[in-house]
């Protein structure tokens, strides 16, 4: 099968290792051009050491070529939070309708970007306060899809993150 859009996957340190391989090679099965993408080109280690190289970094690329993005969650998103140019990626994804999914503490990556005020979406329970007081309703579902906004709670939603996923992507 093959597709020509592009969905990024963001990446830092301490990543959440199924929550960034599941997504990679599901949507490659399903024939997208999938790009891990961090601040730096440089490769990043998951919370158990699991080694993942960038094809670019922040820098080498524009929201304008990519149908989508995918956040992976872990702790990683409260390292990728902290660079403006990640947050304005995402917003800008957001902004042109293209797919904006997260999963897990993810979420904080959203409200960063501001993507989520009176927004239905789901977090990691830890983070439902910050998913509310960013204006979200919040929804303790397996996945919520809110147009092209989709999010999960944690690994064991993976099965139905990436059919919502692949079903937003297929629709764009």
């Amino acid at each position: 099968m093959s597709n020509s859009k592009k969905v990024a996957i963001l990446i830092e340190n301490l990543y959440e290792d199924q929550e960034l391989w599941y997504p990679y090679y599901r949507l490659k099965e399903a024939g997208y051009e999938v790009k891990l993408i961090g601040p730096e080109k440089k490769t990043y280690y998951s919370k158990y050491q699991y080694p993942a190289e960038v094809d670019f970094a922040i820098d080498e690329v524009k929201a304008d070529d990519f149908a989508g993005v995918v956040i992976p969650g872990g702790y990683a998103p409260d390292h990728l939070r902290r660079h403006s140019k990640i947050i304005n990626f995402v917003r800008k994804i957001f902004e042109k309708g293209g797919l904006v999914a997260a999963i897990c503490h993810a979420a904080w990556v959203l409200i960063s970007a501001g993507v989520l005020n009176e927004k239905d979406a789901t977090c990691f329970f830890s983070i439902k306060d910050d998913l509310i007081n960013a204006g979200a309703n919040y929804l303790d579902q397996e996945v919520v899809v809110d147009h092209h906004l989709v999010t999960s709670r944690m690994p064991k939603d993976l099965p139905a993150f990436l059919p919502a996923i692949v079903k937003v992507l297929d629709e764009l």
